[in-house]
């Protein structure tokens, strides 16, 4: 997966130690791939005759690391329901995985605070409950994470929604983009812990149950046909059913000469467009984006690159829909 601005994650932390030892980088290494990191990527570039566009890929990479070996995606071996979580996560959080399950956002839409591998939300009551059945399951995870204030946090879980959300507006930045410390710093370490992740995990199971479904309705057979319908109902609900009536005259207008791979990217492709069409006139360009990524295998979203099959092993193979467990 390449680098670039945005970026997030361990492989960052190891593109600024290498940046630090060469003298190009004097900012800390905290994983996160700022201008700084940027600007050290170019002069880098420059300096071993590369083109200096600040992206660490393939050739910079090696470059920067003659002697490593590049290694498989970690979603390689997992199931198909992992890697769905994980590309989506990656659109909702604009961070890899496993570091989206940890990524929290402020008051920026109006719904208090947003947290998690899928962006569940106070505003929306879809957050509460996976702190709660955390607190119940893992008392002394959750406890270790949030220490002295730990009964702070289970009063706040006790209130009125309003309520709530009148206490997340006073933990953060008054632009309503940015959590304060610590309170910041526990949720991301809550994020962190095998545990949340996989009250994370065991909520999206739901979600790829309906997406099975949703995937068996609409005849596509691929992993790629299931990513995209995972990213439907994370995204957007589900899909009408004028939508869908829409899709189903789309399909009857196929060439019948296409090889089946072809015939399913045509439908992906289709579904991706109504979809969009459908949505709210401030994100039609974004879930597009998302939406054609999945169908043609590649992308840009939030001004990142996407290649589903190298970076979360998931192409145009028939998926097992037996298989719908998630964290297993």
């Amino acid at each position: 997966m390449d680098l670039q601005l945005g970026s997030r994650n361990e492989d960052v932390r190891r593109l600024e130690h290498k940046l630090q030892t060469l003298g190009l980088y004097t900012g800390p290494a905290d994983g996160v791939f700022g201008g700084g990191v940027e600007s050290a990527v170019k002069q880098f570039q420059k300096s071993h005759g590369l083109q200096p566009d600040g992206i660490v890929g393939a050739e910079t990479r090696t470059a920067l690391f003659p002697d490593a070996v590049m290694p498989a995606s970690t979603l390689q071996n997992r199931p198909l329901a992992e890697r769905c979580l994980a590309l989506t996560g990656s659109f909702e959080t604009s961070s890899g995985f496993p570091e989206c399950f940890s990524e929290l956002a402020g008051d920026f839409d109006g719904e208090g605070i947003s947290f998690g591998v899928l962006q569940w939300n106070l505003g929306q009551g879809t957050l509460q409950p996976l702190f709660l059945d955390m607190l119940e399951a893992y008392p002394q995870t959750i406890g270790e994470v949030f220490q002295d204030r730990l009964a702070t946090f289970k009063r706040v879980l006790a209130l009125p929604r309003q309520q709530q959300l009148s206490w997340a507006l006073s933990i953060q930045s008054p632009d309503r983009r940015v959590v304060f410390e610590p309170w910041k710093g526990y949720f991301e370490a809550l994020g962190r812990t095998a545990s949340f992740q996989f009250v994370q995990m065991d909520y999206s199971k739901r979600l790829y149950a309906e997406a099975v479904a949703l995937a068996q309705e609409y005849e596509l057979i691929t992993d790629r046909g299931m990513a995209l319908m995972f990213d439907i109902c994370v995204q957007n609900g589900s899909i009408g059913r004028d939508i869908g009536a829409q899709i189903r005259e789309d399909y009857s207008k196929q060439s019948r000469y296409q090889s089946p791979l072809d015939e399913q990217v045509v439908r992906m492709q289709a579904i991706a467009n109504r979809v969009a069409q459908s949505s709210r006139p401030e994100f039609v360009d974004d879930v597009r984006a998302r939406k054609l990524t999945i169908a043609n295998g590649t992308g840009v979203v939030h001004n990142l690159d996407y290649d589903l099959a190298e970076q979360f092993s998931i192409d145009l193979l028939p998926f097992a829909r037996k298989r719908v467990r998630v964290g297993s």
